[in-house]
């Protein structure tokens, strides 16, 4: 019997031991989030439960633009990035970093907006015309609106007076008649709107919106092994609810509510290519704006 018991114990030693000697420590980094204790306490929820879901280590990056991520990561100093859809096209042009986890989001999608009294209801009708977009190099802000302008025929380079601007801005702009339309993301624009209490309903109108857009992601180096990622993207899925809850726990992070995390790949991301050749980027080899 204590042999039988020394044997147990022997063996769940070494279980142990294996288990401990699969675990290692990455680098994590979230792109549009500066300082450590801003990743601590937006993300750090996030990071225990990927720990707890992969018995991996994982400790934060911060870093302080989208190209020192892409810097960190060819340097191999960053392992695992949270990023956008924009940002990846570009990180994976400098890094060969590719997509591991897609963070869904909900009615992510784009659209362009103009006053309903304007008599612009089509997309041609803003040509030459002012036009606000959003933060320069945003996915669903500034891309997004205007390959929608190109799919309806219009050169958002060339045809029309494109400006940048913040959002609540833009949605002041357009509300007192400074501007003729703003190419935005939809359903953060929604919440602009339904909070102004000084427009009636029916005061804006849609004219257009794009489908839904990739996901953000969570990307990984070139440099971590293939099996090693494919682990981690495995423990992921299959403790999403748990990782979901994580995420969704700083306010922060609320156009993620509604969310999924899904398997994705780079094919996925070609749409966001074309949005930066017909914004005028075709290279998509630097980010635009910085």
């Amino acid at each position: 019997m204590r042999f039988l018991k020394s044997a147990a114990y022997a063996v769940a030693a070494l279980a142990l031991s294996v288990t401990s000697s699969l675990a290692d420590t990455y680098k994590l980094a979230v792109t549009d989030v500066e300082g450590l204790e801003r990743l601590q306490l937006e993300w750090g929820p996030f990071k225990e439960a990927l720990e707890n879901a992969t018995d991996h280590t994982f400790e934060f990056f911060p870093v302080t633009s989208r190209t020192a991520a892409a810097e960190a990561l060819r340097a191999k100093r960053v392992d695992f990035v949270v990023t956008g859809p924009a940002e990846y096209i570009v990180i994976n042009k400098l890094t060969d970093a590719t997509p591991l986890i897609g963070l869904g989001r909900p009615d992510y999608y784009c659209a362009i907006v103009v006053r309903a009294d304007s008599g612009i209801t089509r997309p041609a009708d803003l040509k030459g015309k002012k036009v606000a977009f959003g933060d320069i190099g945003s996915t669903s802000n500034m891309l997004c609106p205007m390959q929608l302008m190109a799919d309806y025929g219009i050169d958002p380079v060339k045809d029309v007076d494109k400006l940048h601007t913040s959002r609540n801005i833009a949605h002041e702009a357009l509300k007192k008649g400074e501007i003729a339309g703003m190419g935005t993301n939809h359903n953060s624009w929604t919440r602009v709107r339904n909070k102004d209490d000084s427009v009636p309903n029916g005061f804006f109108r849609v004219i257009a919106r794009s489908g839904d857009l990739p996901n953000d992601m969570l990307m990984v180096g070139s440099h971590i092994d293939a099996t090693a990622a494919e682990g981690v993207r495995k423990a992921i899925l299959g403790n999403k609810d748990a990782i979901v809850t994580a995420i969704l726990q700083h306010e922060e992070n609320d156009k993620y509510n509604g969310m999924d995390l899904v398997a994705i790949e780079d094919g996925a991301y070609d749409l966001v290519r074309s949005m930066y050749t017909t914004a005028g980027f075709p290279q998509y080899d630097k980010f635009i704006g910085e």
